[in-house]
């Protein structure tokens, strides 16, 4: 914090910060493997900060729930059983029950004092928590994947962190691999991939690990999200298959039977036209 009642973080790669007004600090926590904040904006709802990084904020956290869910579910043709490697705040977990057709969803999260929090902070975020599709458990996502059977899921949704501290081998080909073996032939893996203006090196890294463990296809979307560095970020979508990622069930999508406040069928076509420079450089990564 400093003297004025902002909190900022600072992203030292590109010599940028975002901020936001504070009113006071709600919480604090330091659970075993990283520091969580609770912050009350006066614009932007509450706030979660952990290892001094933004993770969600009550007012636009819907930019990046909605389109690491939605996206991928409408991309694949049935999907059923789902799993989500992190995303302990629970907001992925809450859009992806959104749809009556997904049989299970079983959410895998290291530390359990996010979720704590997301309860407290953000029960919206919660809401379906106890639906009886779900599974909250708290534990290695990558043991967890080591360990999946094989051709058990349609979709995985790695909703982590910054590859450092805990989420550090949740970018790596090993990871893949494991996420590979444990989808269905028409599976898709999902990857928030950081932003494309600022980290397009770390999605092209991704992107070519991907492909190393098996994967086929791939496609990365981005969206705004202004709580993370520069408010542009992205996820990439990888097919165990080869295909064309960015053919969708657009009339399913169209008709969606449940409320959003960003995706719909019109957004998801417009994630899907990419700029010159991330086409460039996505293009030379394979």
């Amino acid at each position: 914090m400093s003297d004025t009642p902002w909190f900022y973080e600072n992203f030292e790669h590109t010599g940028s910060a975002i901020g936001f007004r504070i009113v006071r600090k709600l919480d604090e926590v330091q659970s075993p493997f990283q520091k969580i904040e609770i912050f009350e904006t006066t614009d932007f709802g509450n706030l979660m900060v952990i290892d001094g990084a933004m993770m969600v904020t009550t007012r636009e956290n819907f930019f990046y729930h909605e389109m690491m869910s939605h996206a991928a579910i409408y991309t694949h043709a049935a999907p059923k059983d789902i799993a989500i490697i992190g995303g302990g705040d629970c907001g992925t977990l809450r859009e992806c029950l959104k749809h009556a057709d997904v049989r299970s969803v079983v959410q895998c999260d290291i530390d359990e004092q996010v979720t704590r929090m997301a309860e407290k902070y953000f029960p919206e975020l919660c809401e379906s928590n106890n639906d009886p599709r779900a599974t909250v458990m708290f534990d290695d996502g990558i043991a967890y994947m080591r360990n999946a059977a094989p051709e058990s899921l349609d979709i995985i949704i790695v909703d982590s962190t910054d590859p450092v501290g805990p989420a550090e081998g949740l970018f790596n080909r090993a990871f893949y691999e494991d996420c590979f073996k444990a989808l269905r032939p028409d599976g898709l893996l999902v990857q928030q991939s950081e932003s494309p203006l600022a980290l397009m090196h770390l999605i092209q890294d991704m992107v070519g690990a991907m492909g190393d463990a098996g994967f086929q296809s791939f496609r990365t979307l981005p969206f705004p999200q202004p709580c993370y560095p520069t408010g542009w970020w992205s996820c990439t979508i990888a097919g165990k298959q080869a295909r064309d990622l960015a053919k969708f069930r657009l009339p399913d999508a169209a008709a969606k039977p449940f409320r959003t406040e960003y995706y719909n069928a019109g957004m998801h076509v417009a994630a899907l036209a990419q700029p010159e420079f991330m086409k460039r450089a996505l293009q030379q990564t394979r």
